[in-house]
């Protein structure tokens, strides 16, 4: 169950992050989150219902699906009630340094997910900086962050949790690391590029335009 929630949390990361860059209403992302919330919060106490008394393992894994199922909820309740979103945003803060702690706790056992809990951490943390502490032009940076992670970090290692393999070597893990990483770095590009054309549009704008009165030639 913790996979398919994994697997529901990259197609809820990518509209998220399409809706972030204006490729999407917000609205539709915001049902859609409603609705994926909802339904991890369902699979997480299934999660613990099924599986019984799994010992620490078991909760770490509730825990992340609680997390998750929680954080969509509010991201699609927040957007249509219109709360603020500041709310949101330190709640994003506190469940990031969770992210921080299930990174560490999974370490030692599975380097794989404890690299994912990272990158997942610093998602969560983006949306703190933004809507807690109101860096708003950090929301380009989050957008694409949101989809060029989306896949790697959910919806990839989700089928191969669900087809029996994943993988448990360092070396994997590693090299998940370093390919995050460089997502997160091409985000970053992508956001600083598009910033810098959209503040370069109004300056051409009135190059081309004409001055009251003037002839364009």
């Amino acid at each position: 169950m913790a996979h398919i929630g994994l697997l529901l949390s990259g197609a809820a990361l990518l509209l998220n992050g399409l809706a972030l860059l204006g490729t999407l209403p917000r609205r539709d992302a915001a049902v859609f989150s409603l609705v994926i919330g909802g339904t991890q919060l369902v699979l997480g106490v299934a999660y613990l219902g099924i599986t019984g008394d799994g010992g620490l393992h078991l909760l770490l894994g509730a825990s992340g699906m609680f997390l998750f199922g929680l954080t969509y909820v509010y991201v699609g309740l927040d957007f249509l009630l219109g709360l603020g979103s500041k709310g949101l945003g330190w709640f994003c803060g506190m469940v990031g340094l969770c992210g921080l702690l299930l990174a560490a706790a999974w370490s030692g056992e599975d380097p794989l997910l404890a690299v994912l809990w990272l990158c997942w951490t610093y998602l969560w943390l983006m949306f703190f900086l933004q809507l807690a502490l109101g860096f708003a032009r950090l929301t380009p940076l989050i957008g694409w962050s949101l989809i060029l992670t989306s896949q790697a970090s959910a919806t990839v290692p989700a089928f191969m949790g669900l087809t029996g393999r994943w993988p448990v070597e360092p070396e994997i893990a590693a090299g998940a690391a370093v390919s995050l990483l460089a997502l997160l770095l091409l985000a970053g590009g992508l956001a600083w590029r598009g910033r810098h054309q959209t503040a370069a549009r109004p300056a051409v704008a009135a190059v081309e335009s004409p001055l009251p009165g003037e002839l364009k030639v």
